[in-house]
């Protein structure tokens, strides 16, 4: 089909819950993605993260085809022979005991709720069904009823009520707020290192180390969610680490797949997940020897260290070609790794009307609230290919001013 007989088709047929730009893409390999009309596109935003590795990379490609030959699932019925490798590689790679491999990066927050109530009423004394978890506005950890139920974003929230209560919100950034927001009942605080969703919002210098030593003065765990921040995108596997911080609950997923398959975990001391018991929490694929498969060569490509080194080596690159900008609408920018929110002049354009240029010039990103563009290209991208895509998006941001 065409790229107008696809979109008139899924128009027909698919719940209108995406409102995606209008190409049809058909293959990919690297950072490089084609259409069905065969034009080439550089993809800058990597799946949201999930791409981190590239498309169609070979290791992951090969782990994926020689596991589909042998075995794909069995459910936790039964023991299968990828599991227990992938697991002790993974809890290696974070420095916790165990893992609790699940499928969704929103499945793995609800995951890491689950445990934290339990951790308050079995270790902290907490009464039955009074647990609390602090939370950050502007925050993004997935669209269950849950988790919408502390979104801070009224497209998220609103229509899907009534919700559990159980989180109290404060601004991100802000240490003083968290601490005030501690109860008696307070179990956990749960954040994004760096707020994706909401712009690639960093913290300010010391936020995370000074909200670690909260928890540490008040016993309540950190939940760090690093479904996109982490593994490589920031520069370091995980975001935590730019600020030498260690959280109780590493919270991954999409990177853990390599685009190839949703792999989700949570990852924690066993002090912390033993709270968990036979037939308390569990998912039919989480944990499938196909996901271990695949997730143990992602652990492979990072364990090395070389690919985080060079994402630490083209964050000046980005920087620099943002910079660079500001006379062309954008008002300001935020990089970390290969990961940059860019907030345009409204006068300008609109974040989905940059894209929208973009796609004209080769490029295809997200714009997020309106008014901002996230690159997040994949971590392959080769010092040119950067270049490139900065001098694409100065190209499109002259386009709009003509």
């Amino acid at each position: 089909m065409t790229t107008a007989e696809t979109i008139a088709v899924e128009s027909a047929v698919l719940a209108q819950t995406y409102a995606p730009l209008p190409v049809v893409l058909t293959e990919g390999q690297g950072v490089w993605v084609r259409d069905v009309e065969g034009r080439e596109y550089l993809d800058a935003l990597a799946g949201y993260s999930a791409l981190n590795f590239g498309h169609a990379h070979p290791a992951l490609v090969a782990a994926a085809e020689q596991q589909l030959r042998r075995l794909t699932l069995t459910s936790r019925a039964f023991h299968n022979d990828r599991l227990a490798g992938f697991a002790q590689r993974l809890s290696r790679l974070c420095g916790k005991d165990r893992v609790l491999p699940m499928n969704t990066g929103a499945e793995a927050v609800e995951t890491a709720i689950k445990v934290a109530r339990k951790w308050a009423y079995t270790r902290r004394g907490v009464p039955d069904g009074r647990a609390r978890i602090i939370v950050a506005e502007n925050n993004f950890h997935g669209r269950t009823t849950t988790i919408v139920g502390f979104s801070s974003d009224p497209a998220a929230r609103a229509g899907f009520g009534p919700y559990d209560g159980g989180f109290d919100a404060v601004p991100f950034g802000d240490a003083a707020a968290l601490e005030a927001a501690v109860q008696p009942t307070t179990t956990a605080v749960l954040l994004e290192p760096i707020q994706g969703e909401a712009g690639v919002v960093l913290p300010p210098p010391g936020y995370l180390a000074a909200v670690r030593e909260i928890c540490d003065r008040h016993g309540l765990l950190l939940l760090a969610d690093e479904v996109q921040s982490g593994l490589g995108r920031t520069g370091r596997t995980f975001a935590c680490e730019n600020d030498a911080v260690v959280p109780d609950v590493y919270i991954l997923g999409k990177a853990l797949g390599g685009g190839v398959l949703p792999v989700s975990a949570v990852v924690a001391d066993t002090v912390v997940l033993d709270v968990l018991g036979v037939g308390e929490h569990g998912s039919t694929f989480g944990g499938n020897p196909l996901a271990c498969a695949v997730g143990e060569a992602v652990i492979g490509l990072l364990e090395p260290g070389d690919l985080q080194e060079h994402v630490r080596a083209l964050e000046p690159v980005m920087e620099e070609g943002l910079a660079r900008l500001h006379e062309l609408g954008v008002l300001r920018h935020r990089v970390r790794g290969l990961w940059a929110g860019i907030d345009l002049d409204p006068r300008v354009a609109s974040g989905r009307r940059l894209c929208e240029e973009l796609q004209h010039h080769g490029v295809l990103t997200k714009d997020t609230h309106g008014a901002t563009l996230r690159l997040a290209p994949p971590l392959v991208i080769t010092d040119e290919e950067l270049m490139l895509l900065l001098e694409r998006l100065e190209s499109a941001l002259l386009a709009l001013q003509r």
